[in-house]
């Protein structure tokens, strides 16, 4: 199972993105044991929205109704322990979206965490160490 992060949804959808090859790699490969936690949800509608276009856009929100991905609703000690990373790590500043992902992670026991932001997750040591992809292909 991976994990995804903002940034690899991003550059999975967006075709002129310098990652978009790898992202693409990586979830074709494996697309059903992608989970996207909920929290990222809002990020990527917004950038994608915003920096990418409104087709790309309306083209997520379909293909997460039609079930194309697999949305991690979480529960309430990814919360607890998103706010147990954050204060650990307050120097990052990771908030709650970036936490979210590293709790849910941790949680389901994911082997990896698809993310482009080395500089957080490569910093905060989790429960089961996670590879970071592409960083750890």
């Amino acid at each position: 199972m991976i994990v995804a992060d903002t940034g690899a949804v991003l550059a999975l959808i967006d075709a002129d993105d310098r990652h978009h090859k790898a992202m693409v790699a990586l979830f074709d490969d494996d697309p059903v044991g992608w989970v996207l936690p909920w929290a990222i949800l809002p990020e990527v509608d917004y950038l994608l929205l915003e920096h990418v276009g409104a087709k790309a856009e309306r083209a997520f929100l379909s293909d997460l109704a039609e079930g194309s991905y697999l949305v991690h609703w979480g529960d309430e000690d990814d919360l607890q322990r998103a706010q147990e990373l954050n204060t650990q790590y307050g120097a990052l500043g990771l908030g709650l979206t970036d936490a979210v992902v590293m709790a849910v992670a941790e949680r389901l026991r994911a082997r990896a965490i698809a993310t482009l932001d080395v500089r957080d997750f490569g910093a905060v040591k989790l429960r089961g160490a996670p590879r970071l992809l592409p960083r750890d292909g």
